[in-house]
């Protein structure tokens, strides 16, 4: 017999599934999203999460050693893996540089507040040589990634991130589970040495762009598959920056899961990325000696990321139909009686001067600019006063708890933002600009002069930020907090 909360999240999901076939082509596949499960887990994980400066040579580095931040020795990234229903206590000790504080934030968690990381908002920063412990229980499972909420721009462009999996979504084994961690590095390979993370040309425009491209510290790795199988590959673009548009060739793909939330399967043909978006695909691996490429199509030459080879004896033999996964406990929003609220993503003065120099032929440079405050970007013709957090505007809105409300968020801006929440999960509605399904997002990405509305219950108390990933944007204005009461 179902249970009342296993028939509620049975009927969200069937109602995801119907969005889905009405907004994809080709059509959705056959299988249903599986029932929600309640959270099983009864184990507590502790990690030490140390935060220090190790030199690496990753793969992608061409046998140079780089003085990367990490948060565990011989290990980058680091990776947390929980079943559904276990407690995480992570323990972070800060032993960066002495002028490094610090912080964790868990990205897609729905969390408590204090638990959050943004610093000043909900916890103090955490100085060189002081420890903070972090203590909850996600709801949700799926894919997720943590990284710093302090001088993010540096620290994350040096390596300070990890990966964070919550097991507990399947309906049935799949032959591989894989993770892809895909970024950029801001290096000169010729120098070895690190090239700056922020520039004043990135702040104003569409971000740096780092040098060297990697999959999971590698460049275009070859990463084997079983043949024939169907393949779980969890893509996690953590980058502080590029906006990727993912294809795979040679192989028949399914989405089935964006932001860690499971959605009905469809077909990948190419999908956005933007920094922070994970997206889960299902891979029909090709047969035995054949190949398979993870290509990024945002430019107008496609750069293959990754190869996939397979082989052993074939795995499967039916038409691809890939199992789902199961369905969230995701409060559903009532659109009919939510409060809508509007935000407005632009770019400031600043901004706008700096874009003009830059395109301007009369020979205008930046230093004839008053730029010193670096405020590029507003939410609602508000910026963020201090790139550090430490000077707390007031808030863009206060929602009452419980109760349903419509983000409307327009970009009017010329460039793209990733526009990011906290400790809650959007329910993507419609958008001017693309043709996506119906499905849960922490991460919007905004195209240039894209209106798009999104919904959710505001059921998670405390104070939260919203502001754009890409880290520059972030730290020169775009961000802001709301309150929910």
């Amino acid at each position: 017999m179902l249970t009342r909360r296993q028939f509620v999240a049975a009927a969200a999901g069937a109602t995801v599934a119907r969005a889905f076939e009405g907004a994809n082509e080709p059509p959705a596949y056959a299988q249903r999203l599986g029932l929600a499960v309640s959270m099983d887990g009864d184990k507590t994980i502790a990690v030490p999460l140390i935060a220090a400066e190790r030199p690496t040579s990753l793969p992608c580095f061409a046998g140079r050693s780089l003085p990367l931040w990490t948060f565990a020795d011989g290990a980058w990234p680091s990776v947390i893996r929980l079943d559904l229903g276990d407690r995480l206590e992570a323990t972070l000790d800060n032993r960066l540089p002495d002028d490094q504080s610090t912080s964790i934030h868990w990205h897609g968690i729905r969390l408590p507040n204090d638990q959050d990381g943004v610093p000043y908002l909900v916890q103090p920063p955490v100085q060189p040589g002081e420890s903070f412990r972090y203590v909850f229980t996600p709801p949700d499972a799926g894919t997720y990634f943590f990284h710093t909420h302090c001088n993010t721009v540096e620290q994350l462009g040096r390596g300070l991130e990890g990966i964070l999996i919550i097991d507990g979504d399947t309906t049935e084994p799949y032959d591989a589970d894989m993770i892809l961690l895909l970024r950029d590095w801001m290096i000169d390979l010729d120098a070895g040495e690190f090239m700056p993370f922020y520039t004043l040309r990135g702040a104003g425009r569409a971000g740096t762009y780092g040098r060297v491209r990697s999959v999971n510290g590698a460049i275009n790795p070859e990463i084997p598959l079983p043949s024939a199988g169907d393949c779980r590959l969890r893509l996690i673009n953590s980058d502080p920056t590029r906006i990727m548009q993912i294809a795979i060739d040679g192989a028949d793909a399914a989405v089935i899961a964006i932001d860690g939330i499971a959605v009905q399967p469809f077909a990948l043909s190419v999908a956005y990325m933007g920094p922070a978006t994970r997206i889960d695909l299902a891979v029909r691996a090709p047969g035995e000696g054949r190949m398979a490429r993870l290509i990024d199509r945002a430019s107008d030459t496609p750069v293959e990321l990754a190869h996939f080879v397979a082989s052993g004896s074939a795995r499967r033999t039916s038409a691809f139909d890939p199992a789902p996964l199961r369905a969230s406990c995701i409060p559903n929003p009532d659109l009919n009686n939510a409060v809508r609220l509007r935000f407005v993503f632009n770019a400031g003065e600043a901004a706008q001067l700096l874009a003009a120099a830059l395109d301007d032929a009369t020979g205008t440079t930046l230093g004839s600019l008053c730029l010193s405050q670096r405020i590029f970007w507003t939410i609602n013709g508000r910026a963020w006063p201090e790139r550090d957090h430490s000077r707390l505007p007031p808030p863009l809105a206060v929602l009452k708890r419980g109760h349903s409300y419509v983000f409307e968020l327009e970009n009017k801006s010329s460039f793209m933002h990733p526009i990011h929440i906290h400790g809650h999960t959007f329910s993507f509605i419609r958008s001017n600009k693309q043709r996506r399904p119906a499905h849960h997002t922490d991460t919007l990405l905004l195209l240039p002069q894209e209106n798009a509305e999104v919904a959710f219950v505001a059921d998670n108390p405390g104070v939260w930020m919203l502001h754009c990933h890409v880290i520059e944007h972030q730290e020169s204005g775009m961000m802001g907090y709301f309150g929910v009461v």
